[in-house]
């Protein structure tokens, strides 16, 4: 699923579901597009539930995530642990 065209029915809107992105003409995030796969929806299934989205937007919601998987960049920081003690009265 690789594609050279541009995402444009994904929004990013910071007055839209502070700036997730959505579906352009939506409220339906990625990120809500994503959970249903998870669930086990099919995109069949998806599109039933939601008359207004169409196949495409479905795939560009997943070139979407897929692409900022993709350029995800993974820091192995070590970082030590630290305790700390809450004085208590009387001590």
């Amino acid at each position: 699923m690789t594609t050279t065209q541009p995402l444009d029915r994904i929004v990013i809107d910071p007055n839209i579901l502070s700036g997730k992105p959505c579906i352009r003409g939506t409220r339906i995030s990625v990120e809500f597009l994503l959970e249903l796969f998870a669930s086990g929806a099919s995109k069949e299934d998806i599109l039933r539930a939601y008359p207004q989205l169409e196949p495409e937007d479905i795939e560009q919601a997943l070139e979407y995530a897929i692409s900022t998987i993709r350029n995800e960049t993974i820091l192995d920081v070590p970082m030590k642990s630290a305790v700390f003690e809450v004085p208590r009265k009387g001590r």
